[in-house]
């Protein structure tokens, strides 16, 4: 690949003579401020907006030049591992099993077996198992778990008898064949969450699903202590999802180091990028099914740029060796969704051929069809694409949702719309109201917004990275929120478009009126005559609810309290 001025800063760093030429030119880069957001930009950008140069046109033309033979061409070598893991003295479906006799649908059913373990048996060993009952066929990826064990992971979605059979390049795992039953879920198991509405989301089993989402980044690489207190944190509040990511995180108020690393090795000795790390993931896991006891979707970021370690510029045959990896281990949890990244742009190290062909690895190799999707920092991926489900945004525009909506198509999941708090960053110090505020927009216009917390602490446990407990006042009201959702007539909103007003619903027989941060005395409804109305006004700052005595149809009139964050609910009780 040709460098050209739109070529990223960081992508031309990654290769060693680019980065000799960039020093060359431009020596004091590497102490800017925000060097990844530099990494991020490309020349021309760099040239115009951050270099201090007299002739940043001049200055593009000496360093094309000399960038000109640079190749920074990624070479995706497909792996083939050996045909014959072990020779013909090994006998065929031999190794010891362990694997459960039933499973509740919609559960992780585990196969366990033990095999040989020389060699390096997570790159030389395939291993796969095909699930039957009935109809339908599943087949899903084995992997390594360290010290000559192997698994297999199944989540099944029907009830009945399923039958499997192994298949494998080592002749001990290969051909096993075992069956179990699948029973009836059991209350609160709803199964993986789909699309539903084209615009909404509904459990498997058609319960109703609304997102109600939160972010810590890097709450399971915290002390034990600190996500139990997560945990209990979660159970008491009104989030179901939350936004969290594989690998560690090294950004502002996230200095410390992990208690685990994904792969074997170390920071002094370097990382051994073919060997898991498996007790990270036994840890992971563990987490994610200690949300999904709770009812949370665990949005997993697959990649993300904050990063000191390496694990953002993997070469490519690693990057697909883990995300087969993860989506062997994981994707048999129901409470999964996929994030391919947290702010694409920034991962210089990776073009937007990348995520399609990260998209493609993740779902080829997720045979439940898990929600995925890939979430911005500035420039918004192309959501039509599609192998993405939902679109994740970073926006503070949450009433645009409407605009987003028609624009793909798909639902409009805000989950980083700034986060209230009281640090220094734009991003980091809105107010419990704005938040609020934010959530009530996006809802009204059919969307879905995020809830994040950076208030300061003098031991830097900001909610937004390390979990622990909430501060902000916004919470309760997101809750407050999320149950006038659920008591609409169809459980969710869709908005009743205006340009200048916030009304969603269902045409005359609901509506919800939503006046932001007006405070407006009365306000004048024009509704179709012969259809009556009861009303109520909801204060979502104070969370209540005062029904306005009375019937109401055609043209009238109700009085309102004249403060913000007011709202009105009209539900039809006669009439067409």
């Amino acid at each position: 690949m040709k460098i050209t001025q739109d070529t990223k800063i960081g992508n031309i760093w990654s290769n060693e003579k680019g980065r000799s030429i960039i020093r060359k030119y431009a020596p004091e880069i590497e102490k800017e401020p925000l060097f990844i957001i530099i990494q991020a930009s490309t020349l021309a950008e760099f040239a115009t907006t951050k270099l201090e140069h007299p002739e940043p046109a001049e200055w593009l033309l000496a360093i094309l030049k000399e960038l000109k033979d640079v190749d920074l061409s990624r070479k995706w070598e497909q792996e083939a591992p050996p045909a014959d893991y072990e020779d013909s003295s090994a006998v065929i479906d031999s190794a010891a099993i362990h694997a459960a006799d039933s499973a509740e649908k919609w559960s992780v059913y585990e196969i366990e077996l033990h095999g040989p373990n020389h060699g390096n048996p997570y790159v030389d060993v395939e291993l796969r198992a095909q699930f039957k009952c009935g109809g339908q066929s599943v087949d899903a990826r084995g992997f390594y778990d360290g010290n000559g064990s192997y698994r297999i992971r199944f989540m099944p979605q029907a009830e009945g008898e399923w039958v499997y059979r192994t298949t494998s390049n080592c002749r001990t795992l290969n051909g096993i064949e075992g069956r179990f039953t699948c029973t009836a879920p059991q209350a609160g198991n709803h199964g993986p969450v789909r699309v539903a509405d084209t615009f909404h989301f509904a459990y498997e089993d058609g319960t109703r699903y609304l997102p109600i989402g939160t972010t810590c980044y890097v709450w399971t690489h915290q002390t034990e202590e600190l996500e139990e207190q997560t945990l209990s944190t979660l159970a008491k509040s009104a989030f179901n999802k939350i936004r969290m990511c594989v690998f560690p995180k090294s950004f502002i108020f996230n200095e410390n180091e992990p208690l685990r690393y994904p792969f074997m090795g170390s920071i002094e000795e370097g990382w051994d990028f073919i060997r898991f790390n498996p007790e990270y993931f036994h840890h992971l896991e563990r987490r994610i099914a200690d949300l999904g006891r709770l009812g949370i979707e665990a949005d997993l970021i697959l990649f993300h740029p904050y990063d000191r370690w390496g694990f953002s510029t993997m070469a490519p045959s690693v990057d697909r060796r883990y995300l087969q990896y993860i989506t062997a281990r994981l994707s048999a949890f129901r409470n999964v969704w996929w994030s391919l990244a947290n702010e694409h742009e920034l991962l210089w190290d990776k073009p937007d051929e990348d995520w399609e062909r990260f998209g493609q690895i993740v779902t080829e190799n997720d045979p439940y069809g898990h929600l995925i999707s890939i979430h911005n920092f500035v420039n918004v991926f192309d959501y039509s694409r599609p192998w993405i489900t939902h679109c994740s945004l970073q926006k503070s525009e949450t009433d645009r949702s409407a605009q987003w909506r028609k624009q793909w198509g798909k639902p409009i999941v805000i989950d980083e719309c700034a986060y209230e708090g009281n640090i220094s960053p734009f991003w980091g110090n809105i107010t419990g109201e704005d938040m609020v505020r934010r959530f009530w927009e996006g809802a009204m216009r059919g969307g879905y917004a995020g809830h994040g917390e950076t208030y300061l602490d003098p031991e830097d446990i900001l909610w937004w990275s390390k979990g622990g407990q909430l501060q902000g006042t916004s919470p309760d009201r997101i809750r407050f929120l999320r149950q006038v959702i659920e008591q609409a007539p169809s459980g969710i909103l869709n908005p009743l478009w205006t340009e200048f007003e916030f009304i969603a619903g269902i045409k005359d027989a609901f509506y919800l009126y939503y006046f932001s941060t007006r405070q407006q005395c009365y306000y004048d409804f024009m509704m179709k005559p012969g259809i009556s109305y009861k009303a109520e006004i909801l204060d979502t700052w104070n969370m209540t609810v005062e029904e306005v005595e009375g019937s109401f149809e055609g043209n009238f009139q109700i009085k309102l309290p004249g403060r913000p964050y007011i709202a009105v609910r009209l539900t039809q009780t006669t009439g067409a």
